[in-house]
Parts: C-alpha cells; structure tokens; sequence
C-alpha cells in the first residue's frame, strides 16, 4: 500500500517544480533588470552561473536517492502514534512541525563542523541575489529526510513531508534578495529578506543566526534571532575568503580538505575528532575562533 501511495502521489512534487521553475526564471531576469538599471552589482555571471551548477548536482543526487529516502522514512511510518484526521489540522501541524525540522537541521549544519563542511557551499558566494538560493548544499540530500523521522513517528506521510519541503522551499529561495527591505508586521513572524541577508553575513554579529526557513519565530524561541542593523551593513560570503569561489570543486569540497589536514596534525584522537564535530572555528589552543568566541572578544573590546 505504501508503494502505490508512492507511486501515485510522487507527481505532485515534480507538479510543483514545474510550477516554481517559471516563476524563478521570471523573478531572477527582473531582479537582473533593476540590478543593472539602479547599478546595484548585485550579479556576477560567473557567480551566477556557479550557482545554477550547484543546483543541478544538488537536484541530481537528490532523483537518485529520493527512493531510498522515502523507503527509509516508510520504515518509521509503520511505528506511527498518532492518526490525524482532520485535513486542515493535518496539514497546519506539518507545515509548522516540517519548518521546525528544517530549523534544527539548518541550526546543526551551521553548529557542527562535518556538517558545515557541506552547507558551507551555500554561503560561499560574495553576492546576494535570487540565484544564491539555488547555490545548494550538494551532498545534503544524503542526510536532511533524517530529520523528519520525528514526524513520521507522529503519523505524518513520508511523501506529504516532502511535498510540504518543496513548497516551503520555494519561499526560502525568493527570500534571496536584496531589493526589499522590511516586510512591516510580517518581520515579527516570518522568515524575511531582511532575516535573510543577516543569515548569509559574515559580519561578526550576524554568524549563524536567523536559520528558518519560512518562520522566524523558531530563532526567536531558540535564542538564534538578530535583525538587521541599519549601523551594520551586511558583506555577505565568509569570513575567511577560499581562494577560488567560482570554482565548483573549491566550492563543495575546500572545508572537506581543511579537515583533512586537521586530522593529519600531531594530536591526540580525541582532539582531531573535536575539529570535525566541534563547530566551525573551534581550536585546541585558540588559534581560530567560533562564531560564538568571536563575538564574545568583540564584547570584551
């Protein structure tokens, strides 16, 4: 039964690909237009085109391994609690279970160093712009459908999850942009451009925070929040620039190679295994920082 469910409903992902993809093409050559009318340089062409690159590999690994995902969280699906009934409630409950999921996720990827070594792509471009938001994390499809165990332990279906992840990520990508500045009452709530653009700075003050997706209240509840400061402006990519950023092999696997070479150094096991699960920055003996220990000198400054 769980196969035919698959079967026929999996159309309905590709259903709303098709529908977004339009939309994006449209929305990406007008920010385009008014960039190079109000000469913002808010694109690059080779910027750009990198990060359409990564899209395509992201997409690629996700067909070949979205079978063995859906299988897998099947397997949990049989073990279910609870059976929601009601279809509005039902779907209410996942949107905001599956944006919750997705926080938790996005929060690891940027507090774990391993796994920072994959998201890491996504905030290695210097722009930002509508196509930065198809700059994806390549490897991710391998490991994110982790995350929704819990709600399909809670009785929700493994393809109705990532029907909802389709559609929320579609606002997660046209928040990419710098053309609008505050959304007025929607800012106490919602994941905004402007929430947005302090995600991808490499301000001190603005490092690892505002991870949600389509909801700010998360960040908010888990004490991630920071707007943007008018005294602050965003420069957005890395803190520490890689040497070729349009180079798609530096892109996805520059962090993998600096961990390697952590894990050759002279130390004892327990500590080279810090530098790959510690988060990003951590040292032994304080010669790079986190996020956390870089703001806390500039408090003490």
């Amino acid at each position: 039964m769980n196969d035919l469910y698959t079967v026929m409903e999996f159309p309905r992902i590709i259903e709303i690909i098709d529908f977004a993809t339009p939309i994006y093409v449209v929305l990406i050559f007008l920010e385009m237009a008014m960039s190079l009318r109000h000469n913002k340089q808010y694109y690059e062409a080779k910027d750009s085109l990198i990060n359409v690159f990564f899209s395509v590999l992201n997409l690629g690994l996700a067909f070949f391994v979205r079978m063995a995902c859906l299988g897998f969280l099947y397997f949990f699906f049989q073990f279910h609690i609870f059976e929601i009934s009601y279809p509005i409630f039902y779907w209410l409950c996942l949107f905001l279970l599956q944006d919750m999921a997705f926080y938790f996720q996005h929060r690891v990827d940027h507090y774990c160093r391993f796994f920072w070594a994959v998201h890491v792509t996504h905030h290695s471009s210097e722009y930002f712009n509508l196509t930065t938001g198809f700059r994806s994390s390549v490897f991710q499809p391998l490991y994110w459908f982790v995350y929704f165990i819990p709600l399909v332990l809670l009785g929700f279906k493994p393809l109705d999850i990532m029907l909802m992840y389709a559609i929320t990520q579609i606002y997660g990508i046209l928040i990419h942009t710098q053309f609008i500045a505050k959304m007025g009452f929607l800012e106490y709530f919602m994941s905004t451009p402007s929430h947005h653009r302090v995600h991808h700075a490499s301000n001190i003050q603005y490092l690892d925070k505002n991870m949600g997706m389509v909801l700010i209240i998360w960040d908010k509840l888990f004490g991630t929040f920071q707007q943007e400061e008018d005294t602050e402006p965003v420069r957005f990519g890395l803190t520490k620039k890689i040497p070729k950023p349009n180079d798609p092999l530096q892109g996805i696997f520059h962090e993998w190679k600096a961990i390697g070479q952590d894990l050759r150094r002279d130390l004892p096991l327990k500590i080279r295994l810090k530098y790959v699960f510690k988060p990003p920055g951590w040292s032994h003996d304080g010669s790079t920082k986190t996020s956390k220990e870089l703001r806390e000198d500039c408090v003490k400054k």
